[in-house]
């Protein structure tokens, strides 16, 4: 496959919901562009010396998404590479504008039951603990598809080769 020529000057932040592939697709996209990937996640688990559920269960999801304010707003002014943020982080209305002023702000969007089947492989997901996946999916997208749409790059990814997604990205950074 061949790509357009990018030039890229700001960071790539992949958002959307949990299971699009905001991590596989940002690795291998980084590859292809020969920059650094970051997941959010697992810089907020570096930071607080915990997991995402830990955090989640002893100090609650308010505060786990100030720290991931704080570390998002670290990685757009310090990463110059594609980075992976958790579902919920766009949702964020000062993780949002930060994204949307400091770089190339890419929404990863699926299906439902692709992502119900992508999610069932993990058991690490907090807001999916003990609850439905599709049922808690759909009330996601409900709420947050309409504020992933602010992105200005909206890319599907199908229950494909990772290759697909990626070069649908390339594709919409060149235009």
């Amino acid at each position: 496959m061949v790509s357009p020529p990018i030039q890229i000057t700001r960071p790539i932040v992949l958002i959307g919901l949990m299971g699009v592939g905001k991590t596989t697709i940002g690795r291998r996209l980084a590859k292809r562009l020969d920059l650094p990937f970051v997941d959010a996640d697992h810089e907020i688990e570096a930071a607080a010396g915990m997991s995402v559920s830990e955090i989640f269960a002893k100090f609650g999801e308010a505060h786990f998404r100030d720290g991931e304010r704080r570390v998002i707003a670290r990685l757009v002014d310090n990463v110059l590479g594609v980075i992976a943020t958790g579902g919920g982080a766009f949702m964020n209305e000062e993780t949002r504008a930060l994204i949307l002023e400091k770089s190339n702000a890419v929404w990863l969007d699926s299906d439902i039951d692709t992502l119900a089947e992508r999610v069932g492989r993990r058991n690490d997901r907090p807001l999916l603990a003990n609850r439905d996946a599709r049922a808690v999916l759909r009330e996601l997208a409900a709420v947050r598809n309409p504020v992933y749409a602010l992105a200005p790059i909206h890319v599907l990814s199908h229950p494909a080769p990772h290759d697909v997604t990626v070069e649908a990205i390339l594709t919409k950074l060149a235009a």
